[in-house]
């Protein structure tokens, strides 16, 4: 009984491992958010209906959910030594699965993802054999580069909402504002998750901004990605009839980001970067579920 209850245990912490190793909650957050950006943004003109019973786009969304997946895993095998010393307790729990099958894993779900998208259509096969091996090139190579690491991180977190954009060819100018925004928060908080993992990245001999120009530079170059993000903003806010009770989601963040900035020179320490990186997934996360607010006018 008691070998038993040990091999459950084992089982059990590998299971959890595995789901920290490929960010389950983040991939059902971007799930929901494809979905809801589906029906209120790239395609307000279907029912609910429409969208969850169409099987392509049910096959889009799993395709790049798997390629996500993929993605975290091949970047925690790469960056095991470097979490080490920046996240020990998430390193102890990932830790739990061994590499070898983590590799494993990460072949398996880029295999179901390119099966996936061939399903879809030949067209889409291209897109994500480019995707993944971007996923792979960012975790094995770029991440380490002066600068490119931030932008391809950031380009490459979008990719998924750009691929239902394609599907649903919606290429009208509010998509494209809704992108800019998006990108340059998710931009924002990976440069201050730069600063937060700066111990380990000096030590692994990352050439991050943080690591290349020190944190003041850092700072100066967070603050006016804030500034510049007031642009795709005050678009937003123009279009008022369009966006319906989200307005205000966009009008809040105005007070949020200089709220942000002010923190982020106000208290430099490493506690701080941790908590403006959560306040950023906070407003990255409320802006998803915000997207319903849409369907209810002004």
């Amino acid at each position: 009984m008691l070998f038993k209850n040990k091999h459950i245990k084992k089982y059990s912490y590998q299971i959890l491992g595995l789901f920290a190793s490929v960010r389950g909650y983040t991939l059902l957050t971007i799930i929901v958010a494809q979905y809801l950006s589906a029906r209120y943004i790239f395609a307000p003109q279907h029912t609910w209906n429409q969208i969850l019973f169409d099987q392509k786009l049910f096959m889009l969304v799993l395709a790049t959910s798997f390629a996500i997946a993929g993605g975290y895993l091949i970047n925690n095998f790469y960056d095991a030594e470097k979490d080490q010393i920046n996240r020990p307790h998430k390193y102890f729990l990932e830790n739990r699965v061994s590499a070898s099958f983590q590799l494993l894993c990460y072949g398996i779900m880029n295999f179901c993802s390119l099966v996936l998208s061939v399903i879809v259509s030949l067209r889409t096969l291209p897109f994500f054999g480019i995707y993944i091996f971007g996923l792979w090139l960012y975790s094995h190579l770029l991440k380490k580069q002066f600068w490119a690491s931030n932008v391809f991180a950031v380009l490459l977190a979008v990719t998924p909402f750009f691929a239902i954009t394609l599907y649903l060819k919606n290429f009208s100018s509010i998509v494209f504002y809704h992108g800019a925004f998006l990108f340059l928060v998710v931009l924002i908080r990976d440069l201050i998750k730069d600063l937060e993992n700066f111990k380990g990245d000096w030590v692994r001999e990352y050439k991050t901004i943080a690591v290349v120009f020190g944190e003041t530079t850092t700072k100066k170059v967070i603050t006016f990605l804030a500034l510049l993000t007031f642009i795709p903003i005050q678009l937003l806010l123009n279009q008022k009839e369009v966006l319906g009770t989200m307005w205000y989601y966009f009008l809040i963040a105005i007070p949020f980001l200089l709220l942000i900035v002010l923190i982020l020179w106000k208290s430099p320490c490493q506690k701080t970067y941790l908590w403006l990186h959560n306040l950023l997934k906070l407003l990255i996360v409320t802006g998803i579920l915000s997207i319903v607010l849409i369907r209810f006018p002004l």
